[in-house]
């Protein structure tokens, strides 16, 4: 059975942290956990390009936007080959391949009527770039505590509230389509609310770093509505017939791992997008938790200091910090990270625990045997048992 992993594709409005270190060691992880039981995997990982974030970050750097993406997409690229991540393809939603199968889901879903054109006031957040409608807004600002502003302009839209009944019906009937289960319940619990149609364009008088509406010049393209369809475009989706054929191979049977703060996109958005494009949904979208600071916040760019993985890393090694990162949390929870958190688990679990057994082995290995591992033999009843036992770890490990 082929396995497919996703990471969300980053903003790169600045340099990994924590956060992306986190979500996407795991997903390296899972994917080479089963090319260890010899099924293909494919591992895909990236940089989100377009959007107001990015054109004002690469505004306050005082650079052309295309250059500061270069720049920081090459950031990411480094730090993931220094952690060792194997992914099999990186995408940039740059890439000519994606620009174009963004545009033509737009026309087809302009052709088919599930797009349309209208007037619109509500709220705005360009910090999370979402409408809001004022039952969202909590205090003045998003659900989310972001700063917002009241914007009224024309837009186009998709029907997505056309698809809200339908998305509920899969949810109930496929318990695995969304995990850890109360992420199922808080998506359910989203989808009791009517469901609007979703804004799918940006005027360019507002803003230009964005993929051109191909039925409209004057707009570019909503940057999530751009940014989920790399999970189809970044596996081949309509392009060559080599690549379609892996399309095919690893799609849907998909697993989108996230942080949960971009859980209604993924859980929401991206479905209805796919049942309007007439695409199979992947088979999971599993939302972890967030890195929290010592004193309890999420870490995050917009919310206060980050660890950034490199400082880790020169400290206590890649393969330490990938086991810290895997082993503190349990997935789908928050963490809380601290130094002395790090320095524990590595001293206490790899230097001691499997640090010790280690040295234990190799001084009974030069105590008894000369310091070379002794020869096998299937004659031996040690030998047997053990081979016994060695054989069904693979299953009772994948159970």
């Amino acid at each position: 059975m082929a396995f497919f992993i996703t990471t969300p594709i980053y903003y790169v409005n600045d340099t990994p942290h924590i956060g992306h270190a986190y979500t996407t060691t795991i997903a390296d992880v899972l994917a080479r956990y089963h090319r260890l039981f010899g099924e293909p995997a494919f591992m895909l990982t990236g940089t989100d390009e377009h959007g107001q974030k990015v054109q004002n970050a690469a505004a306050q750097r005082g650079l052309d936007v295309k250059a500061h993406c270069d720049q920081l997409v090459s950031r990411f690229r480094e730090i993931w080959e220094t952690m060792n991540i194997s992914y099999d393809f990186f995408i940039r939603t740059t890439d000519e391949f994606h620009i174009r199968i963004v545009q033509e889901s737009l026309n087809k879903l302009w052709a088919d009527g599930e797009i349309y054109e209208a007037s619109y006031e509500g709220w705005y957040s360009e910090s999370e770039e979402i409408f809001y409608t004022d039952k969202d807004i909590v205090d003045g600002k998003s659900p989310t505590g972001k700063a917002v502003q009241k914007i009224s302009e024309k837009n186009y839209f998709f029907r997505m509230s056309k698809y809200q009944q339908d998305l509920i019906d899969y949810i109930n009937k496929h318990p695995e389509f969304i995990r850890p289960e109360g992420k199922r319940s808080e998506v359910l619990g989203f989808l009791r609310q009517p469901l609007a149609d979703l804004c799918i364009s940006r005027p360019k008088s507002r803003l230009t770093w964005g993929i051109e509406i191909p039925f409209d010049k004057n707009f570019v393209t909503y940057v999530w509505f751009d940014a989920l369809l790399n999970y189809v475009s970044g596996v081949g989706y309509h392009q060559s017939p080599e690549l379609q054929l892996r399309y095919e191979k690893f799609w849907p049977g998909c697993v989108h791992l996230i942080g949960k703060d971009i859980l209604i996109t993924h859980a929401v958005y991206w479905p209805t997008m796919l049942m309007a494009l007439g695409l199979p949904l992947p088979k999971t979208i599993f939302a972890h938790g967030w890195w929290l600071s010592s004193a309890g916040s999420k870490m995050s760019k917009s919310e206060g200091p980050v660890v950034k993985p490199l400082d880790l890393q020169a400290e206590i090694g890649t393969d330490a910090f990938r086991y810290f990162l895997c082993r503190e949390v349990v997935l789908g929870n928050d963490a809380q990270f601290s130094r002395e958190s790090v320095i524990a688990r590595v001293n206490a679990e790899l230097a001691n625990n499997l640090g010790n057994l280690a040295s234990r082995v190799c001084n009974l290995v030069h105590k008894f045997f000369n310091g070379l591992v002794p020869p096998r033999s299937e004659r031996l009843a040690l030998t047997l048992e053990l081979k016994g036992r060695a054989l069904i770890v693979g299953d009772s490990v994948k159970r």
